[in-house]
């Protein structure tokens, strides 16, 4: 069910091309959070490249400690598995490791929780070595209390440097063998990982040196961040209309007008009621966000399900301690719009908002405003005389900060600017 192929540092998900699904949905009340939970597992299996063979609507209202769908719906799976000929069953939400099992025991194939598709998608979007760590480790830590002897797949368990030294004790089984691997392999990546993290503040602190305000881009997955990002930099990140196909934190400086500019980051795409664990999971990713000094929401303002993405980026920021953040929301893919007066309402009732097309430009410059104002909210009015000896202080106003008048006086430059919090410390001897 699942296979970890350590030799290879990424253990895999059993999913592939030639898969065939059928899909459960566990309803809400609602019946519009229903509709949006539906497509959204839809697309999370087409991410994943399986073929949706057939779908099964459940509702309960609390979920059975056994198999969490209830005994009769495991039965029903099994019919509809058995007529349309999938060879997977994906459950819209997660399972504990016996309601998986028990599952996959009355329906005989792969019974795929919400989780693990999602680590699977991780899996194949993942390109930065940091990526695949955390993918890697993700996917460790749910296979761990999987481990069966029976249920769960191992292929080569422990191999490579670290693990195929390994070897079984007296007496111990192969069960035992693998989860000792599997936790041994854990506490490489956590290692492995702090190192990542101790690089990141560094390359940060040599940012923070530049004195240019980050930005970071948050939204819903294939909201148009990609696009917004190579639009507004001029770079070629890849940007594709599916789910998760930034996985990896990009970063580009923006120039903007009045000489201003700033690092904006991209960053994985939210999805609703992401779990938890895999928040935590990819926090060193999702630093880019809890390190910017403001955020671009951008949402996609076509989308049918428009306000429950937005809920979603929301409650995700919400976990991040991310919201007390200034936050400038882009309606995005304004030009799919017919309705002009929906998208002229959302911008009244949206504080620091703005409409914009990603892809063809048009409403760039009321984001730029936006960001403008937001780096002026940041930065720190100075009214200083510097030194003529201290010329460079001068030049990295003109550079990093607002220079607002500028003369010169017979004791030194009278110059009054807006400047980034850590230059403007600089000027306070003055």
């Amino acid at each position: 069910m699942l296979a970890a192929d350590m030799s290879q540092h990424t253990p895999t998900i059993e999913i592939d091309i030639r898969d065939i699904a059928l899909l459960i949905v566990l309803d809400a009340r609602d019946q519009r959070e229903s509709d949006a939970d539906t497509e959204e597992l839809k697309l999370l299996a087409e991410s994943a490249g399986v073929v949706i063979a057939d779908e099964m609507h459940i509702r309960r209202l609390h979920p059975d400690p056994r198999f969490y769908i209830g005994s009769g719906n495991a039965e029903d799976a099994h019919l509809r598995v058995q007529e349309t000929g999938a060879n997977v069953v994906i459950v819209g939400t997660d399972l504990s490791p016996s309601q998986q099992r028990n599952i996959e025991t009355i329906t005989t194939v792969r019974v795929v929780d919400r989780t693990q598709l999602i680590l699977h998608i991780f899996a194949q979007r993942a390109r930065t070595s940091e990526g695949k760590l955390q993918v890697e480790l993700a996917q460790l830590q749910y296979l761990l209390p999987r481990l069966t002897g029976k249920g769960v797949a191992m292929s080569r368990v422990g191999g490579g440097a670290s693990g195929g030294v390994a070897t079984r004790g007296p007496g111990e089984t192969k069960l035992e063998t693998d989860r000792r691997r599997v936790r041994d392999r854990i506490s490489v990546l956590k290692d492995e990982l702090e190192k990542v993290v101790k690089q990141r503040a560094i390359q940060n602190k040599a940012r923070r040196q530049l004195q240019i305000p980050n930005v970071a881009l948050v939204g819903y997955t294939s909201a148009g961040k990609s696009t917004l990002l190579n639009y507004l930099s001029g770079s070629d990140v890849e940007a594709h209309a599916r789910l998760f196909a930034t996985l990896d934190p990009t970063t580009r400086r923006v120039e903007l007008g009045e000489g201003a500019s700033i690092l904006l980051s991209d960053t994985v795409g939210f999805i609703r009621n992401l779990p938890h664990h895999l928040v935590a999971a990819f926090r060193a990713t999702l630093e880019e966000v809890t390190d910017a000094d403001f955020l671009i929401h951008v949402v996609d303002a076509n989308h049918y399900y428009m306000e429950e993405q937005r809920s979603a980026v929301i409650e995700t920021l919400k976990d991040l301690e991310a919201l007390d953040k200034p936050i400038i929301t882009v309606f995005n893919k304004s030009d799919l719009i017919a309705d002009q007066y929906d998208l002229r309402r959302l911008i009244a009732e949206t504080p620091d908002s703005c409409y914009m097309s990603a892809l063809t430009g048009v409403g760039r410059q009321y984001l730029e405003t936006l960001i403008l104002k937001a780096i002026s909210r940041i930065m720190k009015r100075v009214s200083a005389v510097v030194p003529y000896d201290r010329g460079d202080l001068v030049a990295l106003c003109h550079e990093h900060g607002r220079v607002i008048s500028i003369e010169y006086a017979p004791e030194g430059v009278h110059i009054v600017a807006e400047l980034p919090p850590d230059l403007a410390a600089r000027f306070t001897q003055f």
